[in-house]
């Protein structure tokens, strides 16, 4: 339909928290980030910010032999060092209007590896206390700019257990509450998989879940295939 393949969230976090009266953010961290901007009355928006884990996890296994930085305790031990993550900031996905996606296949190694030139004096946890900044800056920037009067921001996925990331994201958003989506009764590493519950029901009723407010699709329109067994 034209669109965008990702998110495909924000129907969902609609249902899920949604307000009749003010403006809520949901922001999933996975590999990568997104946002759902939840608007009173009105369809959802939302987009990919960019690198959520997935540069945090790929360089703590590099140095620390460690799957993820748990807590962010590894970055939190380091100091985040500006120019680099100035220089990070200049990549011309975070100036790109929504809708927009990205991946693992665009924010990688490779991407970070190009762009350390000049910097590889800079100890392995500099680099990840700035990796952290990075996902929290284009986080924070991204709900400014499309939702600065949301109050109340809910933190999902796995990043969502990420101390150290959490309180980074908290210091760039002064004004809003921001708590995990336990608070409302789901658990941050178990929404991505409801929300996936919840596109199926909506296949299988034939509901249409995509929303173009989003993807940039040129119509609504029913998601996905059912493969019955036999």
């Amino acid at each position: 339909l034209g669109g965008q393949g990702a998110p495909l969230v924000p129907p969902f976090h609609q249902w899920l928290v949604g307000s009749k009266s003010n403006t809520s953010v949901v922001v999933n961290i996975g590999g990568i980030a997104n946002i759902s901007v939840l608007l009173p009355g009105r369809e959802p928006v939302g987009f990919d910010t960019g690198p959520g884990n997935t540069l945090l996890d790929s360089w703590c296994a590099r140095h620390t032999n460690e799957r993820f930085d748990k807590n962010g305790d590894w970055a939190a031990s380091g100091q985040c060092v500006e120019g680099l993550l100035k220089y990070l900031l200049e990549d011309p996905y975070f100036g790109l209007a929504p809708p927009k996606s990205t991946g693992r296949e665009y924010f990688n190694t490779e991407w970070l590896e190009k762009r350390m030139t000049g910097f590889g004096d800079t100890k392995p946890e500099d680099v990840q206390a700035t990796l952290a900044e990075l996902t929290a800056a284009s986080i924070s920037a991204a709900i400014l700019s499309r939702a600065p009067e949301a109050k109340e921001i809910w933190l999902c996925g796995g990043g969502a257990l990420n101390k150290d990331l959490c309180q980074r994201i908290a210091a760039r958003l002064p004004g809003a509450s921001i708590q995990p989506t336990d608070m409302i009764g789901l658990p941050p590493a178990w929404v991505e998989a409801v929300a996936f519950a919840w596109l199926a029901r909506a296949r299988l009723n034939l509901d249409s879940a995509g929303s173009p407010a989003v993807t940039g699709a040129e119509r609504p329109g029913v998601l996905g295939a059912v493969h019955r067994p036999g």
